[in-house]
């Protein structure tokens, strides 16, 4: 995912860029066969309106019994909660450590070898195409339970993020500082130090600040396959059907998920910013958060009693366990792996475009530059924010207690989680539109509904499109473990032969999986190179 640090600079369109601009037909053609995906996706799900209106009152029930929350033992939560979050950072953290020098061997403009290149790619790639739920189950066998396989599952997953994007800032910096510098008879190393790392240090600072934030909300469930954090006890009050109680946990994730979107808002405006305060601002306001940062890791190697050499110690016991899944058994499971991995595809296909649809609204009115009335955009805003502090697998929970097994639940958790996150990726990208077009239909009388359909919708088109295909990767990957909770698709036989210690079948089902995500990946990348 490319994270936007700074609104773009409005400039004239060149030649190249024009001959880049998708095609009306590409875009019909797409629309056509999106839309047929999503009916064929949920015509094998036998997903229909009638069956989730039907089930709408046991949802209100369910959420009737969740109410008012309760919170039996807040030292308890406080603890679990704090715990959360220093795994957040740390996790965070030790994937930036990783990622750096992973970075630099993944970019085209420093790697030293073509084969280097292609192999720090393709561990970038890996990290990212396994749900770091699943990374977590795996290192709880290989390291006990505790809050060390969470931290180890997050900074893996992470890496494939921050790797990404790490290698992506340093291909995208300017050649002219290097070939200085190299001028001066500096060697690589020096040359890297004092030409590569000034150009992309605010672009790795944008992506920190955001992973952490992706990484608290990972870190909420971590507990249900017992990688430490306020997911235990949140998985402990639903098994125990003490709904009171799980409200009482889900509304204290809230609180602390809200805090760090705000907390990560006011860094990136501080950070980010170098143009309006001036460089020795810039510098202090970097050196402070180096400070926070470097306090906070501290703090959490002492709170969650993770002893420094474990840091490294763990990957005997990690490789052992994967060990175990080579060769992978890709027969004993019959056609029910196949079933399965369909069945994951349509979840995740069928929940981004029902999300799709209903993100597009909802984005439109969260836009302050074409929002109707101030209290339509605050409830939008909050709207998205309430969904996007609640993580698809609670969710999941909520829709399986109500409208039983199965991926009715597993799709409609996802494609109401997809109607957050692509709510707030829609309303940035109409806050960046060219203003003009807004003005010209103004300027011929044209009303609200007129100025979105004509100067809104068609500018934001590419970016809408783009975040759809992205969020569908990530709901594919989503899916995969939706069936911890009993809400379908394949992540039902993956936790189960994962708990009965058949990881050679696991390691069958993990395959499936990252050929899943790879290959959904690279048809995003061709469809977003058509019309982004």
């Amino acid at each position: 995912m490319s994270v936007v640090l700074d609104p773009p600079q409005r400039r004239p369109v060149t030649r190249d860029e024009r001959a880049r601009t998708p095609r009306p037909w590409v875009l019909r053609l797409l629309s056509l066969l999106a839309a047929a995906a999503v009916l064929a996706s949920a015509v094998h799900l036998e997903f229909a309106p009638a069956t989730l209106l039907d089930g709408l009152d046991d949802i209100a029930r369910l959420l009737d019994r969740m109410l008012p929350p309760r919170l039996d033992d807040p030292a308890r939560i406080s603890t679990l909660a704090l715990e959360t979050l220093l795994m957040a950072v740390l996790g965070t953290v030790l994937a930036t450590v990783a990622s750096v020098p992973l970075a630099f061997l993944a970019a085209r403009n420093t790697t030293p070898h073509p084969a280097v290149y292609a192999v720090a790619r393709a561990i970038i790639t890996f990290c990212r195409a396994m749900p770091d739920l699943l990374i977590a189950a795996l290192l709880v066998r290989g390291l006990g339970i505790g809050v060390l396989p969470g931290v180890l599952a997050l900074a893996l997953h992470s890496i494939g993020m921050l790797g990404k994007l790490f290698a992506d800032a340093i291909e995208q910096t300017d050649p002219g500082p290097r070939e200085a510098v190299r001028a001066t008879g500096a060697g690589p190393l020096r040359e890297l130090v004092n030409a590569v790392l000034p150009q992309v240090v605010p672009a790795w600072i944008g992506a920190f600040v955001y992973r952490v934030d992706i990484n608290l909300r990972m870190s909420v469930v971590l507990g249900f396959v017992g990688a430490g954090g306020i997911g235990f006890a949140l998985q402990d009050a639903l098994r125990g059907l003490a709904y009171p109680r799980a409200m009482g946990i889900v509304a204290v994730i809230l609180v602390i998920i809200a805090a760090m979107e705000l907390l990560a808002i006011g860094i990136r405006r501080v950070l980010l910013a170098p143009k309006n305060s001036g460089p020795r601002r810039d510098r202090a306001a970097r050196f402070a958060l180096g400070g926070l940062v470097g306090g906070a890791t501290l703090a959490a190697l002492v709170v969650l009693e993770i002893d420094p050499l474990s840091l490294v110690t763990w990957v005997g016991p990690a490789l052992e366990v994967f060990g175990r899944m080579v060769p992978p058994d890709f027969g004993a499971l019959g056609t029910d792996l196949f079933d399965a991995t369909v069945q994951t595809v349509a979840i995740g296909v069928l929940a981004t475009g029902i999300g799709g649809v209903l993100s597009i609204p909802v984005g439109i009115v969260a836009a302050s530059n074409v929002s109707p009335h101030p209290v339509l955009y605050w409830m939008a805003r909050g709207w998205i924010l309430l969904v996007r502090a609640v993580p698809e697998l609670i969710v999941a929970v909520v829709f399986v207690a109500a409208l039983g097994l199965g991926p009715i639940a597993g799709t409609c958790a996802l494609a109401i989680g997809s109607v957050g996150f692509l709510g707030k990726l829609v309303a940035d990208a109409v806050e960046e539109i060219d203003p003009g077009p807004l003005e010209a239909v103004a300027a011929v009388g044209g009303g609200w509904w007129k100025t979105v359909g004509a100067a809104v919708i068609p500018q934001a088109v590419p970016a809408i499109v783009g975040s759809w295909l992205y969020l569908l990767d990530v709901n594919i990957r989503t899916s995969t473990v939706l069936g911890i909770v009993g809400a379908g698709g394949i992540g039902y036989l993956l936790f189960e032969s994962i708990r009965t210690l058949n990881f050679d079948v696991a390691g069958a089902i993990v395959l499936v999986v990252f050929v899943i995500v790879y290959l959904i990946e690279r048809l995003s990348g061709w469809i977003r190179s058509l019309v982004v």
